[in-house]
């Protein structure tokens, strides 16, 4: 059974109807088990992505403030390889990109084949935080599920391998996690008023969360909806998906680099036959 819950082409989505503290019946124990398993398998997927230079792999990562990101993160660095990895955080936009479309800052940052990049939230805020800000009218942040979907069909047309993943944290949860910085003084630094702001306007953004997984989940570029209450299990979830996603690229990978490896070997035995 997969623990992230894909969501359909068209599926209506309804938050409240999620478990966010799942655990799949298994205990923490056993989950950091079975993740450290799909970890090394997902390794060896990379292995083969990076080395067959044939597709690139785009893993967006969106959650409410303490969903877990960071944590997230950390936790799939420990199964790839940093030199063809990238993380992208995506803060406020800066005038210079104000000035373009809301997408253009995003585009430069996708990976190329052989390539993973790691989106710390991302061209998403433009149809969450500016809406549910009113950063921009309706008339300009409605169109931009279409243009999402366009701009994820495009890059998949361009062999980039899609995966996103909605981090589902409960509001009580959020809660918790938010005094507990105020007292852990190693955490102090994330302290912030407007964490506290942003939490009173938790329905307006459930609405757009709503939405944004409902209008831009698609056979090519689904949405995965990952119960984020318990991190070990948020872990899990977020790994096991990957690796499923990645499985079936396995034999074209093999294929290519055993092309890759023919054209090697027949070139080293023309040079040693020309030296001769």
């Amino acid at each position: 059974m997969a623990h992230a819950i894909r969501i359909d082409e068209g599926e209506a989505v309804r938050l409240d109807r999620i478990e966010a503290d799942a655990t799949g019946g298994m205990d923490r124990a056993e989950a950091e088990k079975r993740t450290d398993e799909l970890g090394a398998e997902m390794a060896e997927l990379h292995d083969l992505l990076f080395y067959a230079g044939g597709h690139g792999l785009l893993v967006v990562l969106q959650g409410r403030d303490t969903s877990g990101k960071d944590g997230l993160i950390r936790a799939l660095l420990r199964y790839v390889n940093a030199q063809s990895c990238r993380v992208v955080p995506f803060k406020v936009p800066t005038p210079e990109q104000t000035a373009h479309d809301f997408l253009w800052r995003v585009h430069v940052h996708t990976p190329g084949r052989g390539e993973i990049a790691l989106f710390n939230r991302s061209h998403y805020e433009d149809v969450l935080v500016a809406r549910v800000h009113g950063l921009v009218p309706e008339r300009v942040w409605r169109p931009r599920y279409d243009h999402i979907n366009h701009f994820e069909s495009l890059l998949a047309d361009a062999d980039t391998i899609i995966a996103k993943f909605y981090l589902h944290i409960s509001r009580g949860e959020q809660e918790e996690r938010l005094r507990k910085r105020e007292q852990d003084t190693t955490k102090a630094w994330k302290l912030s008023a407007q964490d506290w702001r942003e939490r009173e306007l938790w329905d307006r953004y459930t609405e757009a969360y709503e939405e944004a997984l409902s209008r831009c989940s698609t056979a090519r570029a689904p949405w995965h909806i990952v119960p984020a209450d318990r991190k070990w299990f948020r872990n899990l979830a977020v790994t096991e998906a990957l690796v499923r996603l990645l499985r079936p690229y396995r034999p074209i990978w093999m294929e290519r680099l055993e092309a890759i490896g023919r054209t090697a070997k027949r070139d080293l035995e023309e040079y040693r036959s020309g030296s001769g």
